[in-house]
């Protein structure tokens, strides 16, 4: 047995408060225990399995008492799916938890000084609000407790649904998600079931055998529904055989797309996707203007949020309309034609170059004449000759991957002396290891965290900085 590994039964633990990563926390003999699928003032028994130098990880086994605040959870997978883990918490308390979160990462682990934190701005929508889903294929999905694995037929071995947590190579099979508004779970139990009467294998994720991988299905408010159907290796006759059946079983599709992806993972960023039916993309609006979304084209994945996302922003960067702004990490565009009535120009940067073409193309299409867009590497376009060419801007808006800006973007940043900095980010934890530099010049003057994702623990913060 590994070292840190342990086997201790304890009983009767009382669940103190929600912690960071969606899990929550108590304390045995003073020390701190996490554990996940809990709710503060749960009573539970615990099995310890992990010991850390200052923390213990445990799994419950029995809640001998629900908190007076447990609601019941609203997905049947809830508990095994590793994703929605702050159901049975109540919104109201979601919404303080990732105010916390965002207090914690920038005040006590990042040192920073700020402003009070706002109380998180919450989502219009808790259930069906995502516009955007990936559903992986897998021939050893994950079996599910009392499941004897040696009476299952291949078939029965069969999933398309979610990654397992910690496990790469296993999937949930998933029979009603509430992230997604229909058909997206029709479609998926319709390709499922003609994948199994019809001989296409599931993807082998260790063997990487098989025939059909992964597929994405993307909705927008104004009715649009692209499908994307992920394959290992081409096979022309059951390939359109799929296809063709989706198209008559749900007429409602206005753009299917198809990838062949023989390489180790799942993204096709790299990969062609070829249109086999439809219009070539679907497109969203937010505030009378209209987003071209193509299958590889980066969009908020809450919809009506982001509306509300991208005007904290906006009101963050106080445009009066004289200003220059850079838009770095803009995606699509999203951000730099929301401000563009409010800017005298917006300069936007992008790594992905389609969807920097998708930028051009919703800019022309909007009548924006004054958003300029170019694609590369950031640490790489955005330097010195590039601000003398372009301008100096006036405000700086961020809104960057996971992983936060690299040293030398901010360094740029610093030298170009933007009055105000907004920051938007989906990490808390790496922006606030970028505002620790920043903040050589800058003081942070608010706070705004945004709940993108309920009932999980991820939350969008904005963060303004007015040079010192």
């Amino acid at each position: 047995m590994a070292r840190n590994k342990v086997d201790i039964a304890v009983k009767g633990v009382t669940v103190e408060s929600v912690a960071a990563e969606g899990k929550a926390l108590s304390h045995i003999d003073g020390q701190v225990v996490f554990m996940d699928f809990a709710v503060p003032g749960d009573v539970v028994d615990l099995r310890i399995y992990k010991r850390k130098k200052n923390y213990l990880e445990a799994r419950i086994e029995r809640i001998v008492t629900p908190s007076p605040d447990r609601l019941p959870a609203l997905c049947p997978h809830f508990g095994v799916c590793g994703g929605c883990r702050w159901q049975p918490l109540p919104y109201s308390k979601q919404l303080e938890a990732k105010r916390q979160q965002v207090v914690d990462q920038l005040v006590r682990i990042g040192h920073l000084e700020v402003p009070e934190v706002k109380p998180t701005l919450p989502s219009l929508k808790t259930e069906y609000y995502r516009n955007k889903l990936e559903f992986s294929a897998s021939a050893k999905r994950w079996i599910l407790p009392g499941e004897d694995p040696e009476a299952l037929t291949a078939a029965e071995r069969c999933g398309l649904g979610f990654h397992v947590g910690k496990f790469f190579d296993k999937v949930l099979d998933i029979k009603d998600c509430h992230l997604q508004k229909d058909p997206s779970n029709a479609i998926r139990l319709f390709v499922k079931d003609y994948c199994l009467t019809n001989g296409l294998e599931f993807f082998d994720i260790r063997e990487k055998t098989g025939f059909f991988r992964n597929m994405f299905v993307r909705l927008t408010e104004a009715g649009g529904l692209m499908l994307i159907m992920c394959f290992c290796r081409e096979d022309k006759k059951l390939r359109t055989g799929l296809l063709d059946a989706l198209i008559k079983e749900f007429p409602q599709i206005t753009s299917l797309y198809y990838v062949i992806n023989d390489k180790l993972n799942d993204s096709i960023t790299d990969r062609e996707c070829t249109l086999y039916y439809g219009d070539e993309a679907i497109y969203e609006t937010m505030e009378g203007l209209r987003f071209k979304i193509g299958p590889k084209s980066f969009y908020q994945t809450n919809s009506l949020q982001a509306e509300r996302l991208y005007g904290v922003a906006r009101d963050a960067a106080g445009l009066t309309g004289s200003e220059l702004v850079y838009d770095l990490y803009t995606g699509t565009g999203t951000i730099a034609q929301f401000i563009s009535g409010k800017a005298r120009k917006v300069i936007g940067i992008e790594y992905v170059p389609e969807a920097i073409e998708d930028a051009k193309a919703n800019a022309a299409a909007n009548g924006i004449t004054n958003c300029s867009f170019f694609a590369g590497d950031m640490k790489d376009v955005l330097n010195a000759d590039f601000i003398a060419k372009h301008g100096r801007p006036d405000v700086v808006i961020l809104d960057p991957p996971r992983a936060g800006i690299h040293p030398d973007v901010a360094k740029v940043i610093l030298d170009a002396a933007p009055q105000r900095i907004v920051y938007v980010s989906c990490n808390p934890a790496s922006q606030a290891r970028d505002l620790a530099i920043l903040c050589a010049d800058y003081e942070i003057v608010s706070v705004q965290p945004v709940d993108m994702f309920p009932h999980t623990m991820h939350v969008e913060n904005v963060v303004c900085c007015k040079r010192k």
